[in-house]
């Protein structure tokens, strides 16, 4: 039996309203993502700036622990100092902050290491870290601060 012409135009309406039904739902799933990724980079971007601001306080401690007199290094102050480092570094990388492995004798990698100095007299292949000058970090698997070196070969 052959459709009216009204009935067509009603599927055709329906069937026009269907997709438009779908797109939007499309748009509105895409929406919630995209903004589920804006709320996580805001959260993270606030992670980062708070964690930046803390640094230089860590970076003092760790210099006045190293330049602490010979003769006071056993005293009871000084070791609850740097207990009080470690603690910092546990609270830290429960926030998914590691330390940038930067020890002498490590390979020099200029993504996670920033060249302050280089051994211009050294010679070798392999560029290598002579002395760390400012560790640093990585938070959530990227870079937050390179760790400040001194570059030689060997």
């Amino acid at each position: 039996m052959p459709k009216s012409k009204k009935q067509e135009e009603l599927e055709q309406q329906v069937s026009e309203l269907t997709q438009d039904l779908q797109r939007t739902r499309a748009d509105f799933e895409n929406y919630v993502r995209r903004m589920e990724q804006e709320k996580s980079a805001a959260r993270e971007a606030g992670q980062a700036s708070a964690i930046l601001k803390l640094l230089p306080t860590i970076d003092n401690i760790e210099r006045a622990i190293v330049h602490a007199p010979q003769e006071i290094k056993d005293n009871a102050w000084v070791q609850s100092v740097v207990g009080l480092t470690k603690q910092l570094d546990k609270s830290l990388e429960a926030l998914n902050l590691k330390r940038i492995e930067a020890t002498p004798g490590t390979k020099f990698d200029a993504e996670l290491h920033e060249a302050i100095q280089f051994d211009e007299d050294s010679e070798g292949e392999n560029e290598i870290i002579a002395e760390v000058l400012q560790s640093g970090y990585i938070l959530n698997s990227h870079p937050l601060r390179h760790a400040m070196v001194k570059v030689t070969r060997k």
